[in-house]
Protein backbone atom coordinates (compact mmCIF):
# COMPACT_ATOMS: atom_id res chain seq x y z
CA UNK A 1 0.00 0.00 0.00
CA UNK A 2 1.65 3.16 -0.52
CA UNK A 3 1.55 6.23 1.19
CA UNK A 4 0.50 9.59 -1.19
CA UNK A 5 -3.02 11.47 -0.57
CA UNK A 6 -5.23 10.02 -3.33
CA UNK A 7 -8.34 8.76 -1.76
CA UNK A 8 -8.55 4.76 -2.88
CA UNK A 9 -4.23 5.00 -0.91
CA UNK A 10 -6.25 7.02 1.71
CA UNK A 11 -8.80 4.44 2.27
CA UNK A 12 -6.10 1.41 1.94
CA UNK A 13 -4.67 3.43 5.11
CA UNK A 14 -7.49 2.83 6.93
CA UNK A 15 -8.20 -0.97 6.27
CA UNK A 16 -4.21 -1.00 6.57
CA UNK A 17 -4.38 0.60 10.73
CA UNK A 18 -7.67 -1.00 11.10
CA UNK A 19 -5.72 -4.54 10.60
CA UNK A 20 -2.73 -3.75 12.72
CA UNK A 21 -5.27 -2.45 15.53
CA UNK A 22 -6.58 -6.31 15.03
CA UNK A 23 -2.81 -7.53 15.31
CA UNK A 24 -2.73 -5.88 18.60
CA UNK A 25 -5.89 -7.27 19.44
CA UNK A 26 -4.43 -11.10 18.95
CA UNK A 27 -7.18 -11.30 16.17
CA UNK A 28 -4.68 -11.03 13.64
CA UNK A 29 -1.12 -12.92 13.51
CA UNK A 30 1.48 -10.17 14.15
CA UNK A 31 3.52 -11.83 11.20
CA UNK A 32 0.12 -11.38 9.38
CA UNK A 33 1.02 -9.64 5.61
CA UNK A 34 -0.79 -7.48 4.14
CA UNK A 35 0.80 -7.60 0.85
CA UNK A 36 -2.41 -8.91 -1.08
CA UNK A 37 -4.87 -6.71 0.61
CA UNK A 38 -6.87 -4.65 -1.71
CA UNK A 39 -9.38 -1.17 -1.52
CA UNK A 40 -10.83 -1.26 -4.85
CA UNK A 41 -14.70 0.06 -6.54
CA UNK A 42 -16.94 -2.90 -6.22
CA UNK A 43 -17.90 -4.56 -9.22
CA UNK A 44 -21.80 -2.95 -9.09
CA UNK A 45 -21.58 0.75 -8.02
CA UNK A 46 -25.08 -0.18 -6.50
CA UNK A 47 -22.67 -2.23 -3.71
CA UNK A 48 -21.11 0.72 -2.25
CA UNK A 49 -18.01 2.69 -3.16
CA UNK A 50 -15.23 0.91 -1.72
CA UNK A 51 -14.84 -2.94 -1.79
CA UNK A 52 -11.66 -4.72 0.35
CA UNK A 53 -11.00 -8.24 0.48
CA UNK A 54 -8.76 -8.26 3.74
CA UNK A 55 -11.01 -10.94 5.28
CA UNK A 56 -10.83 -13.31 2.21
CA UNK A 57 -7.19 -13.10 2.34
CA UNK A 58 -6.25 -12.72 5.80
CA UNK A 59 -8.87 -15.74 7.38
CA UNK A 60 -7.04 -18.88 6.77
CA UNK A 61 -3.48 -16.69 9.00
CA UNK A 62 -5.88 -15.60 11.42
CA UNK A 63 -7.18 -19.26 11.43
CA UNK A 64 -11.24 -18.03 11.50
CA UNK A 65 -13.16 -18.03 8.93
CA UNK A 66 -14.05 -15.05 6.20
CA UNK A 67 -17.25 -13.88 7.45
CA UNK A 68 -16.28 -13.91 11.56
CA UNK A 69 -12.69 -11.65 10.32
CA UNK A 70 -15.07 -9.95 8.24
CA UNK A 71 -17.58 -8.47 10.91
CA UNK A 72 -14.05 -7.90 13.11
CA UNK A 73 -12.78 -5.71 10.48
CA UNK A 74 -16.39 -4.08 10.01
CA UNK A 75 -16.42 -3.44 14.12
CA UNK A 76 -13.38 -1.98 14.20
CA UNK A 77 -13.29 0.25 11.02
CA UNK A 78 -15.69 2.24 12.13
CA UNK A 79 -13.86 3.75 15.17
CA UNK A 80 -10.38 4.06 13.07
CA UNK A 81 -12.33 6.53 10.41
CA UNK A 82 -13.58 8.56 13.47
CA UNK A 83 -9.42 8.93 14.80
CA UNK A 84 -8.29 10.02 11.10
CA UNK A 85 -11.16 11.63 9.99
CA UNK A 86 -13.46 14.43 11.54
CA UNK A 87 -16.29 14.31 10.69
CA UNK A 88 -16.25 10.45 9.76
CA UNK A 89 -16.02 9.51 6.63
CA UNK A 90 -17.33 6.29 6.15
CA UNK A 91 -20.91 5.80 6.65
CA UNK A 92 -21.79 2.48 6.56
CA UNK A 93 -19.29 -1.26 6.21
CA UNK A 94 -21.46 -4.09 5.43
CA UNK A 95 -20.19 -7.74 4.87
CA UNK A 96 -21.64 -9.45 1.81
CA UNK A 97 -20.71 -13.26 0.65
CA UNK A 98 -18.14 -15.23 1.86
CA UNK A 99 -16.55 -12.15 3.69
CA UNK A 100 -15.95 -9.58 1.12
CA UNK A 101 -16.28 -6.10 3.31
CA UNK A 102 -18.35 -3.27 1.42
CA UNK A 103 -17.80 0.69 2.94
CA UNK A 104 -19.83 3.51 1.55
CA UNK A 105 -18.80 6.83 2.03
CA UNK A 106 -20.09 10.30 3.06
CA UNK A 107 -20.32 12.66 -0.33
CA UNK A 108 -17.44 14.63 0.82
CA UNK A 109 -14.82 12.35 0.83
CA UNK A 110 -15.41 12.57 -3.02
CA UNK A 111 -15.66 16.29 -3.12
CA UNK A 112 -12.26 16.40 -0.97
CA UNK A 113 -10.91 13.92 -4.12
CA UNK A 114 -11.98 16.47 -6.80
CA UNK A 115 -10.20 19.10 -4.75
CA UNK A 116 -7.25 16.82 -4.55
CA UNK A 117 -7.45 16.38 -8.28
CA UNK A 118 -7.15 20.24 -8.31
CA UNK A 119 -4.44 20.89 -6.10
CA UNK A 120 -1.74 18.02 -7.50
CA UNK A 121 -2.47 19.24 -11.21
CA UNK A 122 -0.28 17.23 -12.87
CA UNK A 123 1.05 15.30 -10.29
CA UNK A 124 -1.96 13.47 -9.62
CA UNK A 125 -1.85 9.58 -10.64
CA UNK A 126 2.24 10.05 -9.48
CA UNK A 127 3.43 7.29 -7.41
CA UNK A 128 6.25 6.55 -5.15
CA UNK A 129 5.56 2.65 -5.48
CA UNK A 130 8.93 1.75 -7.68
CA UNK A 131 11.42 3.64 -4.61
CA UNK A 132 13.26 4.54 -7.50
CA UNK A 133 14.11 1.21 -7.97
CA UNK A 134 15.96 1.16 -11.78
CA UNK A 135 14.26 -0.81 -14.61
CA UNK A 136 16.12 -1.05 -18.16
CA UNK A 137 13.43 -1.21 -20.54
CA UNK A 138 14.56 -2.16 -24.22
CA UNK A 139 12.39 -1.63 -26.87
CA UNK A 140 12.26 -1.51 -30.63
CA UNK A 141 16.22 -2.48 -31.50
CA UNK A 142 15.86 -2.96 -35.46
CA UNK A 143 18.08 -4.20 -37.45
CA UNK A 144 20.66 -1.26 -38.60
CA UNK A 145 19.43 -2.10 -42.08
CA UNK A 146 16.32 0.22 -43.30
CA UNK A 147 13.94 2.65 -42.06
CA UNK A 148 11.42 1.79 -39.42
CA UNK A 149 8.49 0.44 -40.62
CA UNK A 150 5.16 -1.05 -39.14
CA UNK A 151 6.74 -4.48 -38.25
CA UNK A 152 8.29 -1.73 -35.43
CA UNK A 153 5.61 0.58 -34.74
CA UNK A 154 3.60 -1.94 -32.30
CA UNK A 155 6.94 -2.34 -29.83
CA UNK A 156 7.90 0.34 -29.99
CA UNK A 157 5.20 2.78 -28.72
CA UNK A 158 4.49 -0.28 -26.25
CA UNK A 159 8.08 -0.09 -24.89
CA UNK A 160 7.91 3.96 -24.49
CA UNK A 161 4.52 4.07 -23.02
CA UNK A 162 5.42 1.29 -20.78
CA UNK A 163 8.62 3.18 -19.84
CA UNK A 164 6.43 6.08 -19.28
CA UNK A 165 3.80 4.35 -17.00
CA UNK A 166 6.97 3.03 -14.64
CA UNK A 167 8.33 6.39 -14.11
CA UNK A 168 4.68 7.90 -13.53
CA UNK A 169 5.05 4.68 -10.85
CA UNK A 170 8.36 6.10 -9.08
CA UNK A 171 11.02 3.99 -10.94
CA UNK A 172 13.96 5.24 -12.37
CA UNK A 173 13.89 3.88 -15.86
CA UNK A 174 16.90 3.56 -18.92
CA UNK A 175 15.48 3.24 -22.45
CA UNK A 176 17.80 0.92 -24.26
CA UNK A 177 18.00 0.55 -27.92
CA UNK A 178 20.23 -2.12 -28.54
CA UNK A 179 21.70 -1.80 -32.26
CA UNK A 180 22.72 -5.09 -33.98
CA UNK A 181 25.79 -4.41 -35.60
CA UNK A 182 27.74 -7.66 -35.55
CA UNK A 183 26.02 -9.64 -37.77
CA UNK A 184 26.09 -10.67 -41.40
CA UNK A 185 23.19 -8.20 -42.65
CA UNK A 186 25.51 -5.32 -41.34
CA UNK A 187 28.08 -6.49 -44.20
CA UNK A 188 25.15 -6.74 -46.72
CA UNK A 189 24.32 -3.59 -45.99
CA UNK A 190 27.89 -1.95 -46.42
CA UNK A 191 27.48 -3.63 -49.85
CA UNK A 192 24.47 -2.16 -50.23
CA UNK A 193 25.80 0.80 -49.35
CA UNK A 194 28.90 0.68 -51.64
CA UNK A 195 26.58 -0.12 -54.41
CA UNK A 196 24.85 3.44 -54.32
CA UNK A 197 28.26 4.65 -53.70
CA UNK A 198 29.28 3.91 -56.91
CA UNK A 199 25.65 5.07 -57.99
CA UNK A 200 26.13 8.49 -57.09
CA UNK A 201 29.59 8.80 -58.88
CA UNK A 202 27.89 7.98 -62.09
CA UNK A 203 28.05 4.39 -62.90
CA UNK A 204 25.33 2.75 -64.29
CA UNK A 205 24.66 -0.22 -61.35
CA UNK A 206 21.65 -1.74 -63.37
CA UNK A 207 19.44 -4.33 -61.34
CA UNK A 208 20.06 -4.76 -57.27
CA UNK A 209 21.67 -8.23 -57.04
CA UNK A 210 20.00 -10.32 -55.17
CA UNK A 211 20.37 -10.57 -51.52
CA UNK A 212 21.11 -6.91 -51.15
CA UNK A 213 18.76 -4.27 -49.84
CA UNK A 214 17.13 -2.57 -52.81
CA UNK A 215 15.10 0.61 -50.88
CA UNK A 216 15.69 4.08 -52.64
CA UNK A 217 16.45 4.79 -48.44
CA UNK A 218 20.23 4.22 -49.27
CA UNK A 219 21.25 6.11 -52.39
CA UNK A 220 21.15 9.41 -49.37
CA UNK A 221 23.75 7.61 -47.96
CA UNK A 222 25.64 6.75 -51.15
CA UNK A 223 25.63 9.95 -52.52
CA UNK A 224 26.76 11.57 -49.13
CA UNK A 225 29.51 9.18 -49.39
CA UNK A 226 30.22 9.73 -52.70
CA UNK A 227 30.73 13.48 -51.86
CA UNK A 228 32.94 13.21 -48.71
CA UNK A 229 35.16 10.37 -50.25
CA UNK A 230 34.98 11.06 -54.06
CA UNK A 231 35.89 7.97 -55.66
CA UNK A 232 38.48 6.75 -53.68
CA UNK A 233 37.46 3.13 -52.72
CA UNK A 234 36.01 3.05 -55.95
CA UNK A 235 37.50 0.63 -57.59
CA UNK A 236 39.21 -0.90 -53.81
CA UNK A 237 38.50 -4.40 -53.89
CA UNK A 238 36.08 -5.45 -50.97
CA UNK A 239 38.16 -6.09 -48.01
CA UNK A 240 39.92 -2.52 -48.07
CA UNK A 241 36.20 -0.53 -48.31
CA UNK A 242 33.92 -2.94 -46.16
CA UNK A 243 34.89 -2.07 -42.57
CA UNK A 244 34.63 1.71 -43.32
CA UNK A 245 31.79 1.91 -45.46
CA UNK A 246 29.90 -1.21 -42.43
CA UNK A 247 30.77 1.64 -39.99
CA UNK A 248 29.71 5.12 -41.87
CA UNK A 249 26.60 2.45 -43.33
CA UNK A 250 25.30 1.89 -39.52
CA UNK A 251 25.56 5.51 -38.43
CA UNK A 252 23.77 6.66 -41.17
CA UNK A 253 20.98 4.68 -40.80
CA UNK A 254 20.98 5.10 -37.32
CA UNK A 255 19.94 8.88 -37.85
CA UNK A 256 17.46 7.80 -40.02
CA UNK A 257 16.10 4.95 -37.34
CA UNK A 258 16.29 8.14 -34.36
CA UNK A 259 14.44 10.46 -36.56
CA UNK A 260 11.24 8.08 -38.14
CA UNK A 261 11.21 7.19 -34.32
CA UNK A 262 11.09 10.71 -33.02
CA UNK A 263 8.12 11.30 -35.61
CA UNK A 264 6.24 9.00 -32.83
CA UNK A 265 8.06 11.42 -30.08
CA UNK A 266 10.64 8.02 -28.90
CA UNK A 267 13.59 9.02 -27.88
CA UNK A 268 15.73 6.25 -25.88
CA UNK A 269 18.87 7.26 -23.38
CA UNK A 270 21.00 4.57 -23.78
CA UNK A 271 22.18 2.82 -27.57
CA UNK A 272 24.28 -0.11 -26.98
CA UNK A 273 26.44 -1.51 -30.42
CA UNK A 274 26.72 -5.52 -30.27
CA UNK A 275 29.96 -4.73 -31.85
CA UNK A 276 31.16 -2.96 -29.37
CA UNK A 277 30.06 -5.27 -26.83
CA UNK A 278 32.04 -7.88 -28.90
CA UNK A 279 35.22 -5.65 -29.02
CA UNK A 280 35.19 -5.13 -24.87
CA UNK A 281 35.55 -8.87 -24.27
CA UNK A 282 32.05 -9.39 -23.02
CA UNK A 283 30.73 -12.49 -24.31
CA UNK A 284 34.05 -14.10 -22.79
CA UNK A 285 33.43 -12.98 -19.33
CA UNK A 286 29.89 -14.26 -19.59
CA UNK A 287 31.21 -17.45 -20.80
CA UNK A 288 33.81 -17.52 -18.06
CA UNK A 289 31.41 -16.97 -15.33
CA UNK A 290 29.00 -19.46 -17.17
CA UNK A 291 31.99 -22.46 -17.37
CA UNK A 292 32.91 -21.20 -13.64
CA UNK A 293 29.76 -22.07 -12.36
CA UNK A 294 28.89 -25.50 -14.75
CA UNK A 295 26.59 -23.87 -16.70
CA UNK A 296 28.46 -24.05 -19.75
CA UNK A 297 30.08 -27.14 -21.09
CA UNK A 298 31.49 -28.50 -24.38
CA UNK A 299 29.00 -30.79 -26.24
CA UNK A 300 27.74 -31.70 -28.97
CA UNK A 301 24.49 -30.72 -30.73
CA UNK A 302 21.59 -33.41 -31.52
CA UNK A 303 21.00 -34.08 -34.86
CA UNK A 304 17.80 -32.31 -35.94
CA UNK A 305 14.45 -33.91 -34.78
CA UNK A 306 11.86 -35.24 -37.10
CA UNK A 307 13.19 -35.29 -40.43
CA UNK A 308 16.73 -37.08 -41.95
CA UNK A 309 20.01 -34.75 -41.13
CA UNK A 310 21.21 -33.00 -44.23
CA UNK A 311 24.20 -35.18 -45.86
CA UNK A 312 27.17 -32.21 -44.96
CA UNK A 313 25.36 -32.65 -41.61
CA UNK A 314 28.14 -33.26 -38.87
CA UNK A 315 28.68 -33.77 -35.23
CA UNK A 316 30.73 -30.50 -34.14
CA UNK A 317 31.75 -30.12 -30.51
CA UNK A 318 30.70 -26.26 -29.24
CA UNK A 319 30.38 -24.80 -26.21
CA UNK A 320 26.51 -25.15 -25.03
CA UNK A 321 24.35 -23.63 -22.09
CA UNK A 322 22.43 -25.51 -20.13
CA UNK A 323 19.01 -24.35 -20.89
CA UNK A 324 17.59 -27.76 -20.35
CA UNK A 325 18.64 -27.20 -16.46
CA UNK A 326 15.89 -24.04 -16.76
CA UNK A 327 13.27 -26.33 -18.68
CA UNK A 328 14.55 -25.44 -21.81
CA UNK A 329 13.99 -28.30 -24.61
CA UNK A 330 17.76 -28.94 -25.27
CA UNK A 331 20.82 -27.51 -24.46
CA UNK A 332 21.85 -24.06 -26.35
CA UNK A 333 24.85 -23.28 -28.43
CA UNK A 334 26.63 -19.99 -27.27
CA UNK A 335 29.17 -20.12 -30.06
CA UNK A 336 28.91 -21.37 -33.83
CA UNK A 337 31.51 -23.55 -35.26
CA UNK A 338 33.23 -21.01 -37.06
CA UNK A 339 33.74 -19.71 -33.86
CA UNK A 340 31.69 -16.73 -34.46
CA UNK A 341 29.03 -15.89 -31.30
CA UNK A 342 25.63 -16.94 -31.84
CA UNK A 343 22.60 -14.47 -31.29
CA UNK A 344 22.06 -16.70 -27.81
CA UNK A 345 25.44 -16.30 -27.01
CA UNK A 346 25.90 -12.45 -27.48
CA UNK A 347 22.28 -12.11 -25.80
CA UNK A 348 23.84 -13.69 -22.45
CA UNK A 349 26.59 -11.45 -22.71
CA UNK A 350 23.95 -8.00 -23.75
CA UNK A 351 21.90 -8.45 -20.88
CA UNK A 352 24.53 -9.77 -18.04
CA UNK A 353 25.92 -5.93 -19.39
CA UNK A 354 22.44 -4.51 -18.56
CA UNK A 355 21.77 -6.27 -15.28
CA UNK A 356 24.93 -4.28 -14.16
CA UNK A 357 22.99 -0.56 -13.92
CA UNK A 358 19.63 -2.03 -13.22
CA UNK A 359 17.74 -3.38 -10.80
CA UNK A 360 14.91 -5.28 -13.32
CA UNK A 361 15.31 -5.65 -17.46
CA UNK A 362 12.16 -5.22 -19.40
CA UNK A 363 12.63 -6.52 -23.06
CA UNK A 364 10.29 -5.79 -25.70
CA UNK A 365 9.84 -8.30 -28.54
CA UNK A 366 8.30 -9.68 -31.60
CA UNK A 367 5.94 -12.09 -30.84
CA UNK A 368 7.93 -14.35 -33.45
CA UNK A 369 10.89 -14.47 -30.67
CA UNK A 370 8.24 -15.96 -28.57
CA UNK A 371 10.61 -19.35 -28.68
CA UNK A 372 13.35 -17.85 -27.10
CA UNK A 373 12.40 -16.69 -24.00
CA UNK A 374 12.58 -19.54 -21.48
CA UNK A 375 16.04 -19.89 -22.12
CA UNK A 376 17.03 -16.24 -22.35
CA UNK A 377 15.66 -15.87 -19.00
CA UNK A 378 17.19 -18.81 -17.97
CA UNK A 379 20.63 -17.40 -18.74
CA UNK A 380 19.97 -13.55 -17.20
CA UNK A 381 18.77 -15.18 -13.98
CA UNK A 382 22.00 -17.73 -13.93
CA UNK A 383 24.03 -14.00 -14.87
CA UNK A 384 22.48 -11.91 -12.47
CA UNK A 385 22.80 -13.90 -9.60
CA UNK A 386 26.47 -12.42 -9.08
CA UNK A 387 24.61 -9.56 -8.07
CA UNK A 388 23.76 -11.62 -4.97
CA UNK A 389 20.37 -12.03 -6.37
CA UNK A 390 18.92 -12.71 -9.61
CA UNK A 391 17.68 -9.61 -11.47
CA UNK A 392 14.09 -9.65 -12.35
CA UNK A 393 13.60 -9.94 -16.25
CA UNK A 394 10.69 -9.99 -17.83
CA UNK A 395 9.73 -10.47 -21.91
CA UNK A 396 6.55 -8.63 -23.17
CA UNK A 397 5.90 -10.46 -26.77
CA UNK A 398 3.94 -7.89 -29.40
CA UNK A 399 2.06 -9.20 -31.89
CA UNK A 400 2.44 -7.81 -35.46
CA UNK A 401 -0.48 -5.36 -37.09
CA UNK A 402 -2.56 -5.90 -40.31
CA UNK A 403 -2.76 -2.56 -42.00
CA UNK A 404 -5.78 -1.99 -43.96
CA UNK A 405 -7.73 0.63 -45.89
CA UNK A 406 -11.25 0.49 -45.67
CA UNK A 407 -11.51 -2.62 -44.66
CA UNK A 408 -8.87 -3.83 -47.44
CA UNK A 409 -5.30 -5.63 -46.42
CA UNK A 410 -2.61 -2.40 -47.01
CA UNK A 411 0.88 -4.04 -49.27
CA UNK A 412 2.77 -1.33 -50.85
CA UNK A 413 4.38 1.69 -49.53
CA UNK A 414 4.62 4.93 -51.39
CA UNK A 415 8.24 5.24 -50.28
CA UNK A 416 10.20 2.02 -49.67
CA UNK A 417 8.03 -0.08 -52.32
CA UNK A 418 7.93 -3.07 -50.16
CA UNK A 419 6.75 -2.09 -46.69
CA UNK A 420 4.59 1.13 -45.14
CA UNK A 421 7.43 3.46 -42.86
CA UNK A 422 6.36 4.91 -39.57
CA UNK A 423 6.99 8.10 -41.06
CA UNK A 424 4.32 7.14 -43.90
CA UNK A 425 1.80 6.89 -41.15
CA UNK A 426 2.76 9.42 -38.81
CA UNK A 427 2.50 11.76 -42.10
CA UNK A 428 -1.00 10.18 -43.02
CA UNK A 429 -2.80 10.05 -40.17
CA UNK A 430 -0.57 11.78 -37.07
CA UNK A 431 1.63 10.88 -34.00
CA UNK A 432 -1.46 11.06 -31.46
CA UNK A 433 -3.42 8.60 -33.61
CA UNK A 434 -0.33 5.87 -33.96
CA UNK A 435 0.37 5.87 -30.47
CA UNK A 436 -3.42 5.58 -28.89
CA UNK A 437 -4.63 3.18 -31.47
CA UNK A 438 -1.35 1.11 -31.02
CA UNK A 439 -2.67 0.84 -27.22
CA UNK A 440 -6.28 0.01 -27.71
CA UNK A 441 -5.46 -3.76 -27.40
CA UNK A 442 -3.31 -5.95 -25.19
CA UNK A 443 0.43 -6.75 -27.03
CA UNK A 444 -0.26 -10.53 -27.22
CA UNK A 445 -3.71 -9.76 -29.11
CA UNK A 446 -3.75 -9.33 -33.06
CA UNK A 447 -5.05 -5.86 -34.20
CA UNK A 448 -6.16 -4.25 -37.21
CA UNK A 449 -4.78 -0.71 -38.12
CA UNK A 450 -7.46 1.03 -40.68
CA UNK A 451 -6.32 4.17 -42.14
CA UNK A 452 -10.03 5.40 -42.52
CA UNK A 453 -11.17 3.84 -38.94
CA UNK A 454 -8.84 5.18 -36.72
CA UNK A 455 -9.32 9.11 -38.15
CA UNK A 456 -13.40 8.57 -37.73
CA UNK A 457 -15.41 11.18 -35.78
CA UNK A 458 -17.16 8.12 -33.63
CA UNK A 459 -17.65 6.07 -30.41
CA UNK A 460 -16.23 3.25 -32.07
CA UNK A 461 -13.01 5.24 -32.26
CA UNK A 462 -11.60 5.20 -28.92
CA UNK A 463 -8.51 8.16 -29.84
CA UNK A 464 -11.64 10.10 -31.49
CA UNK A 465 -13.16 9.48 -28.22
CA UNK A 466 -10.62 10.63 -25.54
CA UNK A 467 -9.83 13.13 -27.36
CA UNK A 468 -13.35 14.74 -28.35
CA UNK A 469 -14.27 14.19 -24.12
CA UNK A 470 -10.89 16.73 -23.27
CA UNK A 471 -11.70 19.08 -26.25
CA UNK A 472 -15.63 19.17 -25.09
CA UNK A 473 -14.20 20.29 -21.65
CA UNK A 474 -12.17 23.28 -23.02
CA UNK A 475 -14.90 24.18 -25.06
CA UNK A 476 -17.29 24.68 -22.17
CA UNK A 477 -14.21 25.95 -19.87
CA UNK A 478 -14.30 29.00 -22.96
CA UNK A 479 -17.88 29.29 -23.01
CA UNK A 480 -18.17 29.63 -19.38
CA UNK A 481 -15.18 32.52 -19.57
CA UNK A 482 -17.08 34.37 -21.93
CA UNK A 483 -20.09 34.49 -19.99
CA UNK A 484 -18.33 35.55 -16.93
CA UNK A 485 -18.48 32.03 -15.26
CA UNK A 486 -14.82 30.31 -14.21
CA UNK A 487 -14.38 26.75 -12.16
CA UNK A 488 -14.82 27.38 -8.04
CA UNK A 489 -14.82 25.23 -5.41
CA UNK A 490 -16.69 27.15 -3.11
CA UNK A 491 -19.90 25.06 -3.78
CA UNK A 492 -19.39 21.76 -4.57
CA UNK A 493 -22.29 20.46 -2.06
CA UNK A 494 -24.24 21.17 -4.62
CA UNK A 495 -23.27 18.11 -7.03
CA UNK A 496 -25.76 15.31 -7.03
CA UNK A 497 -25.28 11.60 -7.75
CA UNK A 498 -23.96 12.09 -11.20
CA UNK A 499 -21.56 14.50 -10.51
CA UNK A 500 -20.41 11.67 -7.62
CA UNK A 501 -20.39 8.68 -9.96
CA UNK A 502 -17.95 10.76 -12.23
CA UNK A 503 -15.63 11.37 -9.48
CA UNK A 504 -15.93 7.78 -8.48
CA UNK A 505 -14.69 7.34 -11.86
CA UNK A 506 -11.92 9.65 -12.22
CA UNK A 507 -10.20 8.74 -8.49
CA UNK A 508 -9.59 5.66 -10.03
CA UNK A 509 -6.81 6.76 -12.11
CA UNK A 510 -3.87 6.92 -9.80
CA UNK A 511 -4.87 3.00 -8.61
CA UNK A 512 -4.99 2.05 -12.52
CA UNK A 513 -1.44 3.52 -12.66
CA UNK A 514 0.05 1.61 -10.24
CA UNK A 515 -1.92 -1.45 -11.32
CA UNK A 516 -0.94 -1.01 -14.67
CA UNK A 517 3.01 -0.29 -13.83
CA UNK A 518 2.69 -3.83 -12.15
CA UNK A 519 1.35 -5.34 -14.46
CA UNK A 520 3.72 -3.91 -17.10
CA UNK A 521 0.50 -3.26 -19.35
CA UNK A 522 0.43 0.35 -20.77
CA UNK A 523 -2.94 -0.77 -22.44
CA UNK A 524 -4.40 -0.45 -18.83
CA UNK A 525 -4.17 3.64 -19.46
CA UNK A 526 -6.12 3.77 -22.75
CA UNK A 527 -8.80 1.55 -21.42
CA UNK A 528 -9.54 3.69 -18.35
CA UNK A 529 -9.25 6.94 -20.77
CA UNK A 530 -11.91 5.38 -22.63
CA UNK A 531 -14.56 4.82 -19.59
CA UNK A 532 -13.80 7.90 -18.18
CA UNK A 533 -14.26 9.69 -21.91
CA UNK A 534 -17.77 7.40 -21.73
CA UNK A 535 -18.96 8.57 -18.42
CA UNK A 536 -18.05 12.42 -19.54
CA UNK A 537 -20.09 11.87 -22.77
CA UNK A 538 -23.05 10.37 -21.07
CA UNK A 539 -23.44 12.71 -18.26
CA UNK A 540 -22.81 15.76 -21.12
CA UNK A 541 -25.94 13.82 -22.95
CA UNK A 542 -27.95 14.43 -20.22
CA UNK A 543 -28.05 18.30 -20.66
CA UNK A 544 -29.51 17.37 -23.97
CA UNK A 545 -32.98 15.99 -22.49
CA UNK A 546 -32.70 18.70 -18.78
CA UNK A 547 -31.06 22.22 -19.32
CA UNK A 548 -30.54 22.00 -15.89
CA UNK A 549 -28.24 19.26 -15.96
CA UNK A 550 -25.75 21.07 -18.23
CA UNK A 551 -22.33 22.40 -17.31
CA UNK A 552 -23.60 25.83 -17.48
CA UNK A 553 -27.02 26.99 -15.88
CA UNK A 554 -26.80 30.12 -16.49
CA UNK A 555 -29.77 31.41 -13.64
CA UNK A 556 -27.05 28.92 -11.16
CA UNK A 557 -23.87 30.52 -10.91
CA UNK A 558 -22.91 28.78 -7.92
CA UNK A 559 -24.07 25.12 -9.71
CA UNK A 560 -22.59 26.01 -12.84
CA UNK A 561 -18.44 26.92 -11.40
CA UNK A 562 -19.18 24.06 -9.55
CA UNK A 563 -19.78 21.88 -12.48
CA UNK A 564 -16.90 23.71 -13.83
CA UNK A 565 -14.50 22.82 -11.18
CA UNK A 566 -15.92 19.18 -11.43
CA UNK A 567 -15.10 19.27 -15.80
CA UNK A 568 -11.91 20.94 -15.46
CA UNK A 569 -10.50 18.32 -12.92
CA UNK A 570 -11.86 15.74 -15.56
CA UNK A 571 -9.84 17.08 -18.23
CA UNK A 572 -6.61 17.56 -15.75
CA UNK A 573 -6.83 13.40 -15.65
CA UNK A 574 -7.39 12.94 -19.16
CA UNK A 575 -4.54 14.79 -19.95
CA UNK A 576 -2.15 13.24 -17.57
CA UNK A 577 -3.75 9.83 -18.76
CA UNK A 578 -2.65 10.97 -22.11
CA UNK A 579 0.57 12.22 -20.94
CA UNK A 580 1.40 8.60 -19.67
CA UNK A 581 0.57 7.40 -23.10
CA UNK A 582 3.11 10.11 -24.64
CA UNK A 583 -0.48 11.31 -26.39
CA UNK A 584 -0.96 15.19 -26.37
CA UNK A 585 -4.70 16.46 -25.50
CA UNK A 586 -5.85 18.71 -27.74
CA UNK A 587 -7.88 22.10 -27.36
CA UNK A 588 -10.69 21.94 -30.13
CA UNK A 589 -11.85 19.58 -32.68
Amino acid sequence: MTDNTTLYAAYAAIVEKTLIGLQADGVLPADASFSNVTVEPPRDPSHGDLATNAAMVLAKPAKTNPRALAEAIVGKIGIVDKLLNSPPTVTSAEVVGPGFINLRLDPAAWLGELAAIADLGTNYGRSSMGSGRTVNVEYVSANPTGPMHMGHCRGAVVGDALASLLENAGHTVIREYYINDAGGQVDTLARSAHLRYREALGEDIGEIPEGFYPGDYLKPIGEYLAQELGDKHKDEPEEEWLPYFRAEAVEQMMELIKSDLALLGIHHDVFASEAALQAAGKPEEAEAWLRQHDLVYDGVLEAPKGKAPPEDWEPVELPLFRSTKFGDDQDRPIKKSDGKWTYFGADLAYHMQKAEDADELIDIWGADHAGTVKRIKAAVAALSEGKGEPVPFDVKLVQMVQLMRAGEPVKMSKRSGNFITIADMVEEVGKDVVRFTMLTRKPEAQMEFDFAKVVEASKDNPVFYVQYAHARIRSTLRKAAEAGFAPSADNLAQLGDEEIALIRMAAQFPRIIEAAAKAREPHRVAFYLYDLAAELHAFWNLGNDNPQKRFIVEQDKALSEARLFLANAIGQVIRNGLAVLGVEAVESM
